[in-house]
């Protein structure tokens, strides 16, 4: 069973949930989850990862859960959350690096921990978001040009201002968590809730969540009463930060990712393959990050670990194994 505890990270403190040795007297394995998940995303890896020798800690990253909500938007910026794993790895292992393990937004925050702070992480995991370096222009002109102009919907722009999303999400947020997930996952292979015009809502075509064996009722009701408390305006400030991500990562041009590193992705998956952009993310990643193995889940949705939780777990501890 986890133990839960609040870690003062320096600007914010965070809830996490942390199985295995007592921190400090093993290596530390720091797993931070995605949009819109919790700690409860790695409920499947933190028993596998303390077996493996590791402490174990799944964090509520800022804005979800138990952890710290800052209201502004700028909170949110990929520096600050960069700033959230350093203070955690520093209160829980200040005297040993740490192995990073993040999924969705959770992977951007643990692949870029890892190459703007070297010293602090000896290996990174990232599922289902490859890493793609120092971004060469702001994300919100890329999906402006190719779905906004072009007046085709993108979660991504519906999420920019301010209220509009959390007044949908949160009416009813277990039905929208739920919706949100089943919608990206294995089990709906040929959704195209996507294909919807620019005023369309998040929720737009989203098929009712048939029943799942790795979303059980009992998981939508945590996801439930999780966002009944926190809201939705912290998870969604951090699409928000696009452009102040841009400006903060253009002082590492040049830079490669070069410590030991994963990438599980899905063939179903949308985020892995770049909404169909990338045919292979492993060869990409290898530009960034040349030490990097990579594997693809046939038929796997986007919710990597809680779909596919045997798979990914084999990989991983096959991997933590061998550093």
């Amino acid at each position: 069973m986890s133990e839960f505890r609040q870690i003062d990270a320096g600007e914010v403190t965070l809830r996490a949930a942390i199985e295995g040795p007592e921190p400090g007297t093993a290596p530390l394995a720091l797993l931070v989850h995605g949009f819109p998940e919790s700690w409860y995303s790695w409920r499947h890896q933190l028993a596998p990862i303390a077996a493996a020798g590791y402490t174990a800690c799944a964090i509520d990253v800022r804005g979800y859960g138990g952890s710290d909500k800052p209201h502004p938007v700028e909170a949110y910026a990929m520096e600050r959350l960069i700033g959230d794993v350093v203070g955690v790895k520093q209160a829980l292992s200040p005297d040993r690096p740490a192995v990073l393990i993040g999924h969705d937004w959770g992977a951007p925050i643990v692949w870029n921990s890892a190459f703007t702070h070297p010293d602090h992480f000896s290996a990174v995991a990232g599922l289902s978001v490859p890493f793609t370096g120092v971004p060469m222009r702001p994300f919100t002109e890329v999906f402006r040009e190719h779905f906004t102009s072009q007046g085709r919907w993108f979660y991504q722009e519906y999420f920019q201002e301010p209220g509009v999303a959390e007044a949908e999400l949160e009416s009813d947020p277990r039905d929208s968590v739920a919706r949100f997930m089943y919608a990206i996952s294995g089990d709906v292979p040929h959704s195209d809730f996507w294909a919807k015009p620019v005023g369309a809502n998040l929720l737009d075509g989203m098929p009712d969540p048939a029943p799942l064996d790795w979303l059980t009722e009992q998981d939508r009701d945590y996801y439930g009463e999780q966002f009944a408390a926190s809201g939705f305006r912290g998870p969604l400030n951090r699409y928000r930060n696009h452009e102040r991500d841009f400006e903060y990562f253009q002082q590492f041009k040049g830079r490669t990712l070069d410590q030991p590193a994963l990438f599980i992705g899905g063939t179903s998956d949308p985020a892995s393959t770049g909404f169909g952009a990338i045919e292979d993310p492993v060869a990409l990643m290898r530009m960034f990050a040349p030490n990097v193995e990579g594997h693809m889940l046939e038929g796997c949705g986007h919710w990597t670990q809680q779909e596919r939780p045997d798979e990914v777990n084999a990989l991983l501890i096959d991997w933590l194994n061998r550093l």
